[in-house]
């Protein structure tokens, strides 16, 4: 059997689908929102007004938080799929479905509690941040666990660049960090630096679905 199949595949890419299509819809609403500028989950913020020096007003920011906790499940539900694969490793199987469920919860507070100056006042923003550190940090170091597997049972270029892809996403949340609180570095703006981070799970998404559901497909028409 392949570490990868095609119903968790097929999750794989929905929770992809419905991060980004819920990011840019919201976005498309948000009056100023920057790609560049803006934290992702500004977009799920309710409140208007500034916060943290941002500008903040998105009509559609239940849509994005829906999106968060729909993502988590997902997630969740396509690491448990993949993992149920003969080829695992035990040991690799459960460090992968837990790091995907420690994204999964992360992602899901995120949703829950808004980055707001009202969740700042009465200290809940401490379930916002703590649930992005989650998301980020074991969303790519699940990919990197998913890549160590790939490269023993599946397609090797894949395996290389899953690992790539989950050092990319935690190398950029480490310059995240550095620049958003150091005055002498100031390289890229925080929201680039935060999409590379967070991007780089989707992009593994995309991209073991893809791959995996057009290898199936090429299997079964050479049968045919």
């Amino acid at each position: 059997m392949r570490p990868i199949q095609s119903r968790s595949a097929s999750l794989w890419l929905l929770a992809a689908a419905v991060y980004l299509a819920a990011e840019g819809v919201t976005a498309l609403a948000f009056p100023g929102y920057s790609y560049a500028t803006n934290y992702i989950s500004d977009l799920g913020v309710p409140d208007v007004g500034l916060f943290q020096g941002r500008t903040m007003d998105s009509p559609l920011h239940v849509v994005m938080n829906v999106a968060f906790v729909a993502h988590g499940i997902l997630f969740a539900a396509a690491a448990v799929l993949t993992a149920r694969s003969d080829v695992w490793r035990a040991g690799v199987r459960r460090w992968f479905v837990g790091l995907a469920l420690v994204h999964a919860v992360g992602i899901i507070l995120v949703g829950l509690f808004p980055g707001s100056q009202t969740n700042a006042s009465n200290g809940l923003i401490v379930f916002h941040v703590l649930g992005a550190a989650m998301a980020i940090i074991a969303g790519n170091a699940a990919v990197i666990v998913a890549g160590v597997t790939l490269l023993r049972r599946g397609p090797r270029w894949l395996g290389t660049t899953s690992i790539a892809l989950g050092v990319v996403g935690l190398v950029n949340l480490v310059m995240l960090l550095v620049d958003s609180n150091s005055t002498a570095v100031d390289l890229l703006p925080d929201g680039v630096w935060e999409r590379l981070a967070v991007y780089a799970i989707l992009a593994w998404e995309l991209l073991v679905g893809t791959v995996t559901l057009a290898t199936r497909r090429g299997r079964s028409a050479v049968r045919a």
